[in-house]
């Protein structure tokens, strides 16, 4: 696929989180949220009436977080709720926190919700049947974990496990044609694999086109929920080259079926990008998106160095 243009910066990569050492720390994290809008998934901007980064790792109080980062929103009853990466300063390691907001501008942190002894990240929260569940990032567990609300938003118990016995990064899971699907990259961010199963705990499949991205770190890495727009299907990608988080890109995925695989990017205009100034002037590197009323809302995150 075509390389996209990027912008160098140097940073310390991990598959999961850009750890920055205490003395670097400052008022973002480096890693932050903020919310974006746009009439259409593809003309996004900050929103005028919210001063972003509306979370940061200081608005964490049960913890003592170096940054926040990886939203993903649910929209219920006109309340908003938001789940993200909580990365604990101490240990290092990713914990599962969340947030309320009553009109999606002012957001209030309430708590961790899932503390494992391994890194979780990635917080892919949806809704079926009526019941709540979330699919983290889990690959220092080898693992793709399931976890369902027992009373949303606050409480959540482990399911089991939909993959197991490698490092699956970034799980993005979506219903679609009476299956579930879920997309998954490697620590390098260079290869695009896609799973399916009838079931949620049921016998997941690797796709037989796998890889569908191979070797290509700009746009092999998940970065938020898979979208319907006018009835299409769209993935968001994240661009990890030469430097990791960078921006975001849209493709919309022509062909999906058990046997088959195609996407098109949408446009070389990233989706969501560095600014150059402020909470996201180095790099944006998650969109998650979402229609409200006659807008499309974003939560995303940036980082400033």
């Amino acid at each position: 696929m075509h390389k996209h243009k990027v912008f160098p910066y140097k940073i310390i990569k991990t598959a999961c989180s850009l750890i920055i050492p205490k003395e670097q720390d400052n008022a973002y994290g480096p890693w932050s949220i903020g919310i974006y809008e746009g009439f259409t998934p593809f003309d996004l901007a900050a929103a005028e009436s919210i001063t972003n980064p509306v979370l940061t790792g200081k608005d964490v109080s049960d913890k003592d977080a170096t940054f926040v980062a990886d939203p993903f929103m649910v929209f219920k009853n006109g309340n908003y709720f938001m789940f993200f990466e909580v990365l604990c300063r101490k240990t290092n390691q990713g914990d599962i926190g969340y947030a309320e907001s009553r009109d999606g501008k002012h957001w209030e942190y309430r708590k961790v919700i899932i503390d494992e002894t391994f890194h979780l990240s990635y917080p892919n929260v949806f809704e079926w049947n009526g019941a709540f569940y979330l699919v983290p990032e889990s690959f220092h567990d080898l693992s793709v974990r399931l976890y369902k609300a027992v009373s949303f938003p606050g409480e959540w118990e482990f399911l089991g496990k939909l993959l197991s016995g490698y490092r699956y990064v970034d799980p993005t899971i979506f219903r679609y044609n009476d299956n579930w699907w879920l997309f998954v990259t490697t620590p390098e961010n260079d290869v695009l694999n896609l799973y399916y199963s009838n079931d949620l705990l049921g016998e997941w499949k690797p796709h037989p086109m796998n890889p569908l991205v191979k070797f290509d770190p700009n746009i092999a890495r998940p970065s938020g929920r898979v979208i319907t727009y006018n009835d299409r299907l769209y993935r968001m990608a994240q661009d990890d080259d030469p430097s990791y988080g960078t921006q975001v890109f849209a493709f919309e995925i022509t062909e999906l079926t058990e046997k088959s695989y195609a996407e098109k990017i949408v446009s070389e205009k990233p989706l969501v990008s560095m600014t150059g100034k402020g909470w996201n002037a180095a790099g944006m590197h998650h969109a998650d998106l979402h229609k409200i009323g006659d807008k499309w809302t974003a939560v995303v995150d940036g980082r400033d160095r």
